[in-house]
């Protein structure tokens, strides 16, 4: 399981990057565009992801993963004002959800968790996490993506060079 758990964390820590350095690429009025009013922008989404994160890590091993202090309707208003108060709930969300991931030991693998009064092991609840969080980091990197425009610098591989790509990292990993 520690193997599993390496590679969880290894894939969060890597969305948690792409959405960073969509927020390095758009401007501070870039983070609360919304394309209509059916849209989330990219500060709701955070919000709409610390709140996740909050509310599923906070002692996830000993209470429902939907706490009653979260107001899930309330993460897809407009509340974050700034860059820095985005900041600060992105890394708050995502710190909560590291920590409990890096604090699970051996005997924690067998226990029932429970999301929504729904028991879940715990790997199926890493698993549902790991699907929540690139779905909406994507969202993020989509929305980053339309206002950069021109300007977007890939945060992958850029189109036209996937060869080139290849060609490096096969010299970089020979078999």
């Amino acid at each position: 399981m520690e193997t599993y758990l390496n590679s969880v964390i290894r894939r969060f820590e890597y969305y948690k990057t792409l959405g960073e350095k969509t927020f390095e690429q758009v401007g501070d009025d870039g983070l609360f565009w919304q394309y209509n009013s059916e849209s989330n922008s990219i500060a709701m989404i955070v919000q709409h992801l610390a709140g996740n994160m909050l509310s599923r890590w906070t002692d996830f091993l000993t209470s429902d993963g939907e706490k009653s202090s979260r107001n899930r309707d309330a993460e897809f208003e407009p509340v974050i004002n700034s860059r820095a108060e985005l900041l600060e709930k992105w890394n708050e969300g995502w710190s909560c959800m590291l920590n409990a991931l890096t604090s699970i030991t051996g005997s924690d693998w067998n226990k029932t968790i429970y999301i929504r009064n729904e028991a879940h092991s715990v790997v199926d609840a890493i698993n549902r996490q790991l699907a929540h969080v690139p779905y909406h980091v994507g969202q993020i990197v989509f929305i980053g993506k339309m206002i950069a425009g021109e300007k977007w610098r890939s945060l992958s591989i850029p189109k036209g060079q996937s060869e080139s790509f290849n060609q490096k990292m096969s010299a970089n990993h020979p078999k």
